[in-house]
This record gives structure tokens, sequence and C-alpha cells, in this order.
């Protein structure tokens, strides 16, 4: 019992001698980590029901929120070598998102409709 209250009372002096901008920063670090994990839940349940493996549209929102997040706490961190492997990974799953977007408008435009339209014999 000694450990727990030793540890309960370790963790109220962290409190108390943690700044407010410090805290804020970890909860981003923490809400950032979580969205960027949930990419991966989301990919493993698609594909579970697909039964094949698929990336489905929402695994690079995650990506790019989460990414995001995690960017600015490197920032924040000063952390060089963060801040090119989020930044990459920004730009990847960005491109990832306009090709998606692309390739719908490009479906839904009556150019493509009238293309993809086979003629009745």
């Amino acid at each position: 019992m000694d450990i727990l209250a030793n540890a309960a009372a370790q963790l109220g002096q962290w409190w108390v001698d943690t700044s407010v901008t410090e805290k804020t920063w970890l909860a981003v670090g923490f809400t950032a980590q979580l969205m960027f994990s949930m990419r991966f839940v989301v990919q493993w349940v698609a594909s579970e029901r697909a039964r094949a493996s698929i990336v489905p549209e929402a695994f690079w929102y995650f990506s790019l929120f989460g990414g995001a997040l995690l960017f600015a706490y490197a920032i924040y961190r000063l952390d060089p070598v963060f801040m090119m492997g989020q930044g990459i990974g920004l730009v990847i799953y960005s491109r990832n998102i306009y090709f998606i977007r692309s390739d719908r408008k490009s479906q839904s435009s009556p150019e493509a409709a009238s293309i993809s339209k086979v003629p009745a014999e």
C-alpha cells in the first residue's frame, strides 16, 4: 500500500509543479497519438469485414489529422526527427485524400457518366 500512496503523492506533486501550457501540450500529444492509432483500428475492421486488405477513406483522414497534431507537438518539443517524419507523412496523407476526391469528382461528372455508359445493343 505504501507504493500506491507514494505514487499518488508523486503524481499529485507533478500535477502541482507542471505548468498549464505543459499539461495542454501533453493532452495534445496524447490526443494526436490516439487519433493516429485509430487509423489502424479502422483499417483492421474494414479489412476483416472485406476479408481482404483494404485501406478505407477514414484511414487517410485519421492519418492527416493525427499527423498534423503530432507535427504541432513535435514543433513544440523542438524535435527535428519527429518533425521530419510527420511532415513527410502529411504530404503523403494529403495526396491520397486528393486522389480519392479527384476520383470521386471525375466519376460524378457528366462527362465521366457519358463515357462510362455502355451502349445497349
